[in-house]
């Protein structure tokens, strides 16, 4: 395994731990409750999603961090922290570099949710969102060989990534219908 395919199974697992930690998300969002329903017992659900909101954090710097170890990629720590000249798919790796911006923004804000106004930081946590259409956009149109190559939609990775977002997308579209069932019940 060499470095570049060593940052693809990175990202995958970001990937995943993003679509973990943004469906607990929208589970807290709709008040599920893990004593009501499965697993039925008491456990701090707020502090899952925390942890795993920190720990996609750290899988997603590690990600592109691991290209800087590649002899072929070509990579420098410029490349990484602001990839518009990188030296393949600057615009696919710009806006993965964003979705990173992003969550590290929501997971910072969310450290200092009890010193900000809740309304401010809910606002602030809905750019949850833009990051995951940017991590996702980044993690389907990318080469995983970096060497700018058609795009297989079906190769075991992309499809990976595309169910992932298709669960995402399935519960947000969730989440959005209980709350207007619940605002026309007001």
């Amino acid at each position: 395994m060499n470095a570049i395919d060593l940052c693809a199974y990175v990202g995958l697992v970001a990937v995943f731990l993003v679509t973990v930690n943004v469906s607990i998300g929208l589970l807290i969002a709709v008040r599920y409750s893990p004593v009501r329903y499965w697993p039925h017992h008491q456990f701090n659900i707020f502090r899952l999603h925390y942890w795993t909101g920190c720990i996609a954090l750290g899988a997603s710097m590690l990600h592109p961090v691991v290209l800087l170890f590649s002899p072929t990629a070509n990579f420098r720590l410029r490349d990484i922290v602001y990839p518009v000249h990188s030296p393949t798919q600057p615009l696919v790796n710009s806006i993965g570099a964003i979705a990173l911006y992003l969550i590290l923004f929501v997971v910072v804000t969310s450290y200092f949710r009890v010193q900000l106004e809740r309304r401010l930081w809910k606002a602030f946590h809905f750019f949850v969102y833009a990051a995951g259409i940017a991590l996702f956009w980044h993690s389907i149109f990318t080469d995983p060989n970096l060497k700018n190559s058609a795009i297989d939609f079906l190769d075991g990775e992309k499809v990976f990534v595309e169910i992932c977002c298709l669960l995402i997308a399935g519960f947000a579209i969730a989440r959005w219908r209980v709350a207007v069932r619940k605002a026309r019940v007001r």
